[in-house]
């Protein structure tokens, strides 16, 4: 073998990892109001309820240290950032306590109206 010889310049297909989003979630055709802030993703990041306690606190941690440090600026942009994650948080707990009252009142009506035709069959019978 030739250790000297040159290789072949091979091109490979470029990666690109950007994600581009579909026309039809970017246009407000849909009745969706066009807000670049409710369109912005974070793979999921700030949707998941333990991801953004831990980063709350993590800000609240960091505000903590940087005012025993004796820099109260630092802190208090800390804690904007921590706030903003309680916000975060609040949100995602207000929607998930809905979901469950939904999923529980839909549960009680489907065993109500189950209920009705069992009766409705002995009845008949």
């Amino acid at each position: 073998m030739n250790n000297n010889r040159r290789r072949n310049f091979r091109s490979r297909p470029q990666k690109n990892n950007f994600r581009r989003r579909s026309p039809s979630v970017q246009g407000s055709s849909n009745g969706i109001n066009n807000n670049g802030n409710l369109n912005f993703s974070r793979n999921g990041s700030m949707n998941n309820i333990h991801n953004v306690e831990k980063t709350m606190q993590k800000y609240q941690q960091l505000a903590k240290d940087a005012q025993s440090n004796g820099d109260p600026v630092l802190a208090q942009n800390y804690l904007q950032h921590a706030d903003h994650y309680l916000r975060r948080y609040n949100e995602l707990n207000d929607k998930r306590e809905s979901s469950l009252e939904k999923t529980i009142s839909e549960e009680k009506s489907l065993v109500n109206q189950e209920a009705s035709e069992k009766d409705k069959q002995l009845t008949t019978n």
